[in-house]
């Protein structure tokens, strides 16, 4: 098939949303292309022209997409290799999760801090949005969380913990919220592992009494109710984990 035979971007939709460049189009359908393949960092994409086949578009239209993605720092084109997905660069957030300090307790409030914010939102969507499976998955992620305190498994709860506000966050319908509360977490745990050296900031067990009245609120649909519930929440947790960090910090005399 000749480049002149290949079709051409779509004509402008009816509804008056105007003319897209063929270029655009095929920018998007690239990336599209590059998802939906789970094609990751540092993989090579097909020819210029096998790429035009995947797209259903001209080899003209597709290499000028290509040109764009490329300064866009999407693709990397390298003369005489090929097209290369490109590593991402690292963001000014990804840098202030490299240099984060476990064991500081202005960076530790400024993490809660920011969690409260952040969850609160997730909290809020989860409980319009949350499909039937999804209120499955928090409702039994809090559960867990109940056996594992009443067991005392730090390890275990921890493992629930991860997975309720996740949860949470996933049912909000929304990847940037689901993504960034898993990087968060992460953070949390660097905090309980360094700056708590892996004794639990709290009581299990009213964290997990708490879990399972979110898990309620976003099940029965309480946008408002659930958003309160996780601000408490965290906010007892924030304290508690100050309170454990400054006595380490700051020992006790009467124990000494």
């Amino acid at each position: 098939m000749s480049d002149s035979d290949r079709p051409s971007a779509p004509p402008p939709p009816a509804n008056g949303g105007g003319y897209r460049p063929g270029y655009e189009v095929a920018a998007e359908r690239i990336l599209e292309y590059v998802v939906r393949e789970g094609l990751q960092p540092g993989t090579r994409l097909p020819t210029e022209k096998d790429l035009a086949d995947e797209v259903g578009m001209s080899r003209t239209v597709v290499r000028e997409a290509v040109k764009i993605l490329s300064a866009l720092g999407r693709l990397s084109v390298q003369k005489g290799r090929g097209i290369y997905v490109t590593e991402p660069e690292e963001a000014t957030w990804q840098t202030s999760l490299a240099n984060f300090l476990p064991a500081d307790l202005r960076q530790v409030d400024e993490m809660f801090e920011y969690r409260r914010h952040l969850e609160t939102t997730t909290a809020n969507l989860a409980a319009q949005r949350a499909t039937p499976a999804q209120v499955r998955a928090v409702r039994e992620a809090a559960r867990q969380t109940t056996e594992a305190a009443e067991r005392g498994d730090l390890d275990a709860f921890t493992r629930a913990d991860d997975a309720f506000h996740v949860g949470v966050a996933t049912a909000a319908s929304n990847m940037f919220f689901a993504s960034t509360v898993d990087a968060i977490r992460r953070l949390q745990r660097q905090v309980t592992a360094i700056g708590l050296a892996g004794v639990a900031g709290g009581s299990l067990m009213v964290a997990a009494d708490q879990h399972e009245a979110i898990a309620e609120a976003v099940a029965a649909g309480e946008p408002e109710r659930a958003a309160a519930l996780m601000a408490e929440h965290i906010d007892m947790t924030a304290r508690q984990f100050q309170r454990a960090i400054w006595n380490r910090v700051v020992p006790d005399d009467s124990t000494s």
